[in-house]
């Protein structure tokens, strides 16, 4: 607020109070104007894409949404506990391979990841690196 002030009273000794409603009437009108043209803008962005503004959910395209740090604190406070498995035992990988009694062969089971052993290196493919 005090810097408003310091404003209009310096406007008021650098225009003078002679020139000072003039001014004052064509600032006035320039925020009409502006005002008019982002109406107008808003109205053709309306008419043309056919969403309105007032109904956009901004806090949905908020960029501090997507902060890394927040991302990773959330995965890492998500519940992962597993589903309850079902009592009947999964097919092994034999069984899984072998066509089933009716004579359709049964889905290939899913890569299993390998486990190395405590101390033993990954290993290194020169070609890919």
């Amino acid at each position: 607020m005090n810097e408003l002030f310091i404003l209009l009273v310096i406007a008021v000794l650098v225009i003078g109070p002679k020139r000072l409603p003039e001014y004052t009437q064509k600032l006035t009108n320039i925020v009409r104007e502006v005002r008019r043209m982002a109406s107008g803008a808003r109205e053709q962005l309306k008419e043309e894409t056919g969403v309105d503004l007032d109904e956009v959910d901004w806090r949905k395209y908020d960029p501090r949404q997507y902060d890394p740090r927040k991302i990773i604190r959330d995965a890492l406070l998500e519940d992962n506990t597993p589903a309850p498995t079902s009592t009947a035992a999964a097919p092994t990988a034999a069984e899984a391979a072998s066509p089933s009694p009716s004579g359709e062969a049964a889905v290939a089971p899913l890569r299993v990841a390998e486990r190395l052993a405590p101390g033993q290196p990954a290993p290194f493919d020169s070609d890919a690196t």
